[in-house]
């Protein structure tokens, strides 16, 4: 099925019109027959609800000029937040590739178009438009409205380089058709990362400037103003071809004084007249944030897609049924707007589903001659001249002959240059949308088996041309991946220590179904692992090497007796002293699994060889480290298959293949950025293959930018990712102004907590007539006989019908630290109600929120009602020691334990699954307990002579205020508020 190649957007009365683009001026026939599919397509419809349909022949406004209109080339999917929807569409884009004669585009800007009335849509229209019409400069005066996929009119394919500037009149060779023509200037990956800070390093910006994020201006106006935004320096963009990119994005703000409307598709004090209902307004008060936030995120060129190809598999797994959907023939995995285009695949708008991956696309042409035996090939430069090739040559005579070879032959280099043969070089890497995220917030794996800043990147091999009647398509597929095991760091450390939880089983079941995951996808796996043995690494790092250890030993990898292949390489020790060229000795190791796995090979389009094992690199970040690995793995592929073909070159040493190095760079600058918020460390390295003190310094000053997006810029980003990718409610927003962190919401906390449950059930229930009725997990004080203090924790609390249990744990051991056996004749009494223990933020002061109940009892005199085990943990001891404790009540005051409802997940539940809210929790909790504790005292008050004393002997539900909003501000104090309101303002 055709997808939507270009649309207009125009505001009806009704709703928000998609209409696809005839053209009228396309000239090739491949043109000619997308106009006529696109001719059959039906514009859709969406109306200021956010409900997609089509639109009725009778709706049709073709022709009509008075509705303001700009083009779009598609369609991201529709944001969502409280009551509010916005249409996403890509207004900007930049050809990256070609593969298989298919373009692969970069999107380089979106717009964000409210749908809440007619006037507010046409605004945010017009504003677009004119954003466009001023950025968007014709190619040339022959230029006309012509698609951009024509071979003839597109850019060649990017050359990713930085250190060379492409002079305007230079020529260079369109690596389909073979014509020579003006190189377009392009924009690199690492210009946009050192240059243009990146998406996170525009926070910065933003957030920490003076006029940044005040508690006040953020509830008023929610971002910051036009006239902010215009003062700042913007560097100049050399794309004047392409739609827009993200700095055109920033110089779009400074627009004329006599300007009405701004670039921005949304105003954000027009926000509030789209929030119908009864929403949380902590979630309105944050919404201009998250659509700056999202805007940013899909403008920030880390977004990749085809109309044609499907960029989610390997170009082995290229699927052959057009009539099917391209949506539906993508791989989920990495599928990244799948969630937020779900309104048009419900209501069938297939032609409008444009699905797009996170990750890089670079290409890179160039030309080899065959060698004649005695030397290397000649590396030609796709972009070089025979001006160029003869200075080059005359070089290299100058080092090898001396000055009596200083003539140089202009003849023999056109000769050598008309004799070459071109080649494409490819490099696709795919981010996975599971445990998706950013660096020290999504660390480890989860209980699926999925691990943080998983990549697959694929390199291609392929004639300009993808015919493979006469050549050979190579293609060199690697992973990486955080470790799979569970681990965390904090965010607040140049050198974070490795904090680890879960038992060795619980972490090995993850570990299992991680690599047997890999396993049923790509076969063999290796990993090769670059942490250090030394240090806060060693830790997790021993941990990694047992689990595969121990998963060898017991079955491997299916349990049928498949090996996981191991290599643990200390890169900083082997390489210290920046020798980074020691690398080789893990290639060395690591020789024969890539010889026995190879690549995949099609020839006459037919696989021919089909690789059969992955190679699985990490370092801690699996970043910088992985990046000198991977790149050094994909030169000796490519090495090995150009030799295939008698071709011989060194891409280690040879300057004139510089051009590999960074197109490899390029992609881990692509892929740091979206983890870690800067360019790669080490990158010196990967481009030049020289590691200098130059490089050291700026790796240096990316650190500190790192530690700076960690700790401010990183948690209100991640809380977006978790929603944008629906694994979260919108109530995400609200607890991140709560608590200025967002939760990992990866890892299902109700399978933690049951099993916590059923942990301590069997530790401390030792009765065998006395069974579970049910279990709760809750917040308590730190301190028993305390209401508040100045930390929580969560506890265990279960129910039988014979007493009460108190569990504290170790939740990073899975361990029982303390519990507490209560004997329900002893419980005098149960307060339900409101439970506020801070007055910071709006989300802890909501009385519907922040309820509880108090348990008061008694202790017997002969203390055999209550007993209170407490276990040491010792790290160094294989058993606990138990240690018992039994206290006799001093006085006939009673004892009291305090609960607080914990809030409801914000990850999106289950099909037909709702999540309860903590009223709820808590009044089905005292409910339960009156209901039990009355069932056993009712033979005790039926002895009871007197029917009042028998009646008082029955528990009831209280309702009074535990703490109430009044007590709770009073003990609130100034520097408590001072430093939040600090906080506040710097996040």
């Amino acid at each position: 099925m055709p997808l939507v190649r270009k649309l207009l957007i125009f505001a009806a009365v009704d709703g928000l019109v998609l209409q696809p683009r005839s053209q009228p001026h396309a000239q090739q026939q491949q043109q000619q027959q997308q106009q006529q599919q696109q001719q059959q397509q039906q514009a859709i419809k969406i109306d200021y609800k956010g409900n997609v349909g089509p639109l009725l022949k009778s709706e049709h406004r073709d022709g009509d000029d008075t509705l303001s209109s700009f083009e779009s080339h598609g369609v991201v999917g529709l944001l969502k937040v409280a009551t509010s929807v916005f249409l996403i569409s890509i207004c900007g884009r930049e050809q990256v590739a070609q593969v298989c004669g298919k373009p692969i585009y970069k999107i380089t800007d979106v717009a964000l178009i409210p749908l809440a009335s007619q006037s507010e849509a046409d605004n945010a229209v017009i504003s677009t438009r004119e954003h466009l019409r001023r950025h968007n400069k014709p190619r040339g005066a022959e230029e006309d409205d012509a698609d951009s996929e024509s071979d003839d009119d597109a850019p060649s394919v990017t050359d990713s380089l930085v250190e060379e500037a492409t002079p305007s009149q230079t020529e260079v060779k369109d690596p389909v058709t073979g014509q020579r023509g003006p190189a377009d200037k392009r924009s690199s990956v690492a210009e946009d990362v050192m240059q243009k800070k990146g998406v996170y390093g525009r926070f910065a910006d933003k957030w920490f400037s003076r006029k940044g994020w005040s508690a006040e201006s953020r509830r008023t106006q929610g971002l910051s103003t036009e006239q902010e935004l215009a003062g700042k320096s913007v560097p100049k963009n050399v794309d004047s071809t392409g739609p827009t990119e993200e700095a055109e994005a920033a110089k779009s703000d400074k627009s004329p004084s006599d300007d009405k409307t701004t670039h921005d598709s949304f105003k954000p004090e027009d926000i509030p007249k789209a929030l119908e209902g009864d929403k949380d307004a902590t979630t309105i008060a944050l919404l201009p944030r998250v659509l700056q936030t999202t805007k940013m995120y899909f403008s920030s060129g880390n977004f990749f897609y085809s109309y044609d190809y499907d960029l989610s598999h390997g170009i082995e797994n290229q699927p052959t049924n057009a009539s099917v959907p391209l949506f539906k023939q993508y791989d989920p995995l990495f599928f990244w707007n799948q969630h937020i285009a779900t309104p048009f695949i419900e209501a069938g708008q297939h032609s409008f589903v444009l699905p797009v991956i996170q990750g890089f696309v670079g290409q890179r042409p160039f030309t080899l001659k065959i060698a004649d035996g005695k030397s290397d090939s000649l590396v030609i430069d796709s972009d070089a001249t025979p001006d160029d090739i003869q200075l080059q040559s005359w070089q290299d005579n100058q080092e090898k002959e001396g000055p009596a070879a200083s003539e140089p032959a202009t003849d023999e280099a056109v000769t050598d240059l008309a004799d070459g043969k071109d080649f494409l070089l490819t490099l696709i890497s795919r981010r996975s949308v599971k445990r998706a995220g950013l660096r020290y917030l999504r660390r480890g794996t989860d209980d699926e088996g999925c691990t943080a800043n998983t990549v697959e990147t694929e390199q291609i091999l392929s004639p300009p041309t993808w015919n493979t009647s006469q050549d050979k398509i190579y293609s060199f597929t690697q992973l990486r991946g955080s470790i799979p095991l569970f681990f965390s760091q904090s965010p607040y450390s140049l050198k974070p220590q490795v904090t680890t939880w879960g038992s060795f089983e619980t972490n090995g079941q993850a570990f299992k179904r991680h690599f047997n995951d890999l396993s049923s996808r790509y076969s063999e796996v290796y990993v090769a692992s670059l942490i250090d043995k030394h240090g806060t690494e060693a830790k997790i790092g021993e941990s990694y090497e047992q689990h595969a250890k121990d998963l060898n030993e017991h079955g491997g990898i299916d349990g049928k007796g498949k090996q996981l292949g191991f290599e643990w390489f200390d890169f900083h020790n082997v390489c210290r002293g920046m020798h980074f060229e020691n690398v080789s000795k893990l290639m060395d190791s690591l020789g024969p699994f890539l010889e026995s796995t190879g690549w995949t090979e099609i020839s006459g389009d037919e696989i021919k060889h089909k690789q059969s094992g992955i190679l699985r690199t990490n370092c801690m970040d699996c970043l910088d480290r992985t990046n000198v690995v991977q790149s050094a793995c994909a030169r000796g592929a490519l090495e090995q298959q150009l030799s295939a073909g008698s071709y011989t070159i060194d891409l280690q040493n040879d300057p004139s293949t510089s051009w590999f190095n960074t197109l490899w760079a390029d992609n881990g600058d692509n892929i740091s950025r979206q983890y870690a918020g800067t360019a790669a460390l080490k990158g010196d390295f990967t481009r030049t293959r020289k590691r200098q003190i130059t490089g050291a310094l700026t790796d240096f000053g990316l650190t500190l930018t790192r530690y700076y997006n960690n700790i401010v810029n990183d948690y209100f980003a991640q809380a977006c990712i978790d929603y944008l990718l629906g694994r979260a409610t919108d109530t995400i927003f609200a607890e991140f102004e709560a608590d200025m962190k967002s939760n990992d919401y990866f890892v299902d906390v109700r399978k933690v907590r049951q099993a916590a449950i059923e942990r301590c059930a069997a530790r401390v229930i030792e009765d065998q007539d006395e069974d579970l009725i049910h279990g709760w997990t809750l917040s308590v004080p730190t301190s028993a006989n305390h209401v508040k203090t100045a930390t929580f924790e969560e506890a265990v609390l279960l129910l039988t019908e014979k007493a009460l249990y108190f569990c504290r744990l170790d939740w990073g051991t899975e361990k029982v630290r303390e519990f507490e056996r209560i004997a329900l004749s002893n419980i005098q009494g149960l307060i339900h109600g409101v439970y506020i223990t801070s007055t910071l933020a709006q989300r802890h002061m909501d009385a519907d929120k922040n309820v509880g109940f108090v348990i008061r009892y008694r202790a017997d005199a002969d203390g055999e009602a209550i007993r209170r085990n407490t276990r040491a943990l010792d790290s160094g001891a294989a058993n606990d020691e138990q240690k018992t404790d039994e206290k006799k009540a001093k006085s006939e005051e009673g004892r009291f334990l305090a609960f607080k409802a914990l809030p409801p997940r914000t990850s999106v539940p289950s099909e037909g699954e709702k999540a309860e809210s903590e009223e709820e929790v808590v009044k089905g909790v005292c409910e339960e307990v009156v209901r039990v504790v009355n069932k056993a005292k009712k033979p005790l008050a039926a002895s009871e002579t007197d029917g009042e004393a028998a009646e008082d002997r029955l528990l009831q539900i209280e309702d009074k205020d535990i703490i109430s909003l009044a007590d709770a501000k009073k003990s609130t104090g100034y520097l408590e508020q001072i430093g939040y309101s600090l906080k506040k303002l710097v996040w």
